[in-house]
């Protein structure tokens, strides 16, 4: 799948809250970090193996979050990755880096914005 076929099924797949849709990108044995799982599932560290454990921390947190949609703002393609930069429902920027195996998604990590020192 090219880089902007993927980006633009991984923002429809997650406006329609179609969770079993954006796993169907990921590997089974995928490794994702995200800050929000340690808030979601604080066992996790903020780091969620493999599919069910990525099926859990997203039904929680669309359950958290029900108007939750993403716009695409950006994407930058690597040797093995994307990342993929887009705007959420409450109007912050993040970015979304995903690294891939057999052309699905073996590795990604959620981010979030930081405030620089001035």
């Amino acid at each position: 799948m090219q880089a902007g076929d993927f980006a633009r099924h991984w923002q429809d797949a997650w406006n329609r809250h179609d969770i079993e849709g954006v796993l169907r990108l990921f590997h089974d044995d995928v490794l994702f970090t995200s800050p929000l799982a340690v808030k979601i599932e604080p066992d996790s560290g903020g780091v969620l193996k493999g599919k069910d454990a990525l099926r859990r921390y997203w039904r929680a947190a669309i359950a958290k979050v029900p108007d939750l949609r993403f716009e695409l703002t950006s994407l930058f393609e690597g040797v093995d990755c994307l990342l993929i930069g887009f705007r959420n429902e409450a109007g912050v920027d993040r970015f979304e880096v995903l690294r891939f195996r057999d052309g699905l998604v073996i590795e990604g990590h959620g981010t979030y914005p930081v405030e620089l020192a001035a």
